[in-house]
């Protein structure tokens, strides 16, 4: 039997929360909630959920800064909610390490297929078992763990996704269409948001001296390791 998957559900709308519980509930999730940043912050450092799924604009501490404080030392998934006039900060929650976000208003259902396509590249059932390896760069698909010339890596779970499908062919250039193929698990991104998560991925390489992600312009990227 597969286990239960919590999610820690933030907003400061109750409606809209009580909405989203029970589609969540209704879907086998077990459901934390928490209305505002604060709360959030604390409730996820107290019992650390599976994913959380993050308002932007709250009281008390804002969904963005949630985020921020939290990728200092955790790399739990985040699907950020934002009003669809609000493309700056979807933007910037995905600079920020959120791996998937959902305009409102939106159906429940859409909610529950984001986060179990979210925690599904979580799910090492369908990696390999394999180490990734080319160069000083390592990734461990079983563990979840990366590395460059044995300095650890600390990557979300869609900048992971992102860097193994370029390891898996080093040399070739991918379009951003074949990355969100294979990175995103089918969820309908923009070329700007595979920008914005492989920003992230090039200056955590870069914090360990690495640099092995090309930008190829007119086309995509490419990992070229010697």
């Amino acid at each position: 039997m597969a286990p239960v998957r919590t999610v820690l559900l933030v907003d400061d709308d109750q409606n809209l929360r009580e909405v989203a519980h029970y589609a969540l509930s209704r879907a086998g999730f077990r459901v934390e909630e928490a209305a505002n940043g604060r709360d959030a912050l604390a409730a996820a450092r107290a019992r650390p959920p599976d994913l959380i799924v993050l308002d932007v604009r709250m009281p008390e501490m804002d969904g963005l800064e949630v985020c921020r404080e939290l990728r200092k030392t955790s790399r739990v998934p985040i699907v950020f909610l934002s009003s669809a006039d609000e493309e700056i900060d979807r933007v910037l929650g995905l600079e920020l390490g959120g791996d998937d976000y959902l305009g409102k208003p939106f159906s429940p259902r859409e909610l529950v297929a984001r986060a179990r396509a979210v925690l599904r590249r979580l799910d090492p059932a369908v990696v390999s078992k394999d180490v990734l390896r080319r160069g000083p760069l390592a990734l461990d698909e079983e563990r979840f763990e990366a590395s460059w010339n044995g300095n650890a890596i600390v990557l979300t779970v869609t900048e992971f996704n992102l860097l193994a499908a370029l390891l898996r062919a080093p040399g070739k250039v991918f379009t951003r269409d074949e990355l969100i193929s294979r990175a995103y698990d089918g969820i309908a991104v923009s070329e700007r948001t595979v920008d914005s998560h492989l920003r992230r991925v090039r200056a955590k390489l870069a914090a360990v001296g690495g640099e092995p992600i090309e930008t190829v312009h007119g086309l995509g990227y490419r990992l070229a390791l010697d």
